[in-house]
């Protein structure tokens, strides 16, 4: 039932930009401890060898922090009974991203309205790696929409599946693994070999979600676009999350894709480098713009609210 209400505040407020503006978010002292474990112990004259094992030591230390965290917070909430309750749903719903990822996806959408492809690359350049210079309308559309998708299974479903298995530890671990995959998981020479364990940990960790927000996006889908585009999405989930070059992130692409009757993915450019990637649902549209954005908002709402509907049901059946 916490998650639940965390799920229903997340959605209503998000991350207020008054409160962060005051506080430090927890994300970002997460990503300040990463970043010291990366300067500190991941030296360019080690062996790769080397590093890949301080890369193990250092991420398991983290993760043991953020238990650590987790359980002290655990022992608060317990012992201020209602009050720590809803202590425990304010620090759950911190962790969760329905809202500001709705917000930053929007964003784009305003963009193209405001000031046309100029205004669609700035907004989206805040959401996604790649070169935005590089993209036109359709590019920044499928941008806007991949990230939206992907973030669902990391920003959303990840987060909240860990706290219902291991309550505050395993949401906090989770983040922190996260965290560190987005900053020290990279195939560059100096992350490569350090940040390989928390890249193949985070893979492992968001191997139930990826699946589950394929299901969600699905059921999204058929309420926001009817039978035919749920079908369609969970087939092409089915035939093409395979094709991703990540193991997770394909399945709420493809689903998404499917819904859509989009082509998503295909080759792109990070740092001016040309990346060639199969197409998901490639027999989709090619042609993306402001409207399938919106489209894909409505679908994530949706996707949203059966998440809600699922955490509500089981914990009133248990």
């Amino acid at each position: 039932m916490m998650l639940f209400a965390a799920l229903v505040l997340d959605r209503i407020v998000g991350d207020p930009d008054w409160l962060w503006r005051r506080v430090t978010h927890p994300v970002v002292v997460f990503g300040n401890l990463i970043g010291f474990a990366d300067r500190r112990f991941n030296k360019a004259d080690d062996s790769a060898a080397k590093r890949r094992q301080k890369g193990v030591m250092a991420i398991l230390a983290l993760l043991a922090l953020a238990v650590a965290a987790g359980l002290v917070l655990n022992q608060i909430s317990d012992r201020l009974g209602l009050l720590g309750m809803m202590f425990e749903v304010v620090i759950v719903a911190v962790f969760l991203a329905q809202k500001s990822l709705a917000d930053h996806v929007g964003a784009v959408v305003e963009g193209f309205r405001e000031s046309g492809l100029e205004g669609g690359r700035r907004a989206v350049s805040m959401i996604v790696g790649r070169d935005p210079e590089t993209l036109d309308e359709a590019g920044v559309s499928r941008a806007a929409i991949e990230s939206l998708a992907e973030n669902f299974s990391d920003g959303v479903v990840a987060p909240a599946f860990w706290y219902a298995v291991f309550g505050l530890p395993g949401l906090l671990a989770y983040k922190m693994l996260n965290t560190a995959d987005s900053m020290i998981g990279h195939l560059n020479a100096r992350h490569r070999d350090f940040g390989r364990a928390a890249a193949l940990l985070d893979d492992a960790a968001n191997w139930p979600a990826s699946r589950l927000s394929a299901v969600l996006i699905a059921a999204g889908a058929g309420l926001a676009r009817g039978g035919a585009a749920m079908k369609r999405a969970m087939a092409t989930a089915l035939s093409d999350s395979g094709l991703h070059r990540s193991p997770n992130a394909g399945w709420p692409e493809a689903t998404m894709a499917g819904a859509l009757n989009l082509a998503l993915a295909g080759p792109r450019r990070y740092g001016g480098e040309l990346v060639m990637e199969a197409s998901l649902n490639a027999g989709g549209r090619g042609q993306a713009g402001a409207a399938d954005i919106a489209s894909a908002l409505i679908v994530f709402r949706k996707s949203c609210e059966c998440l809600a509907v699922v955490v509500l049901l089981l914990a009133i059946s248990l």
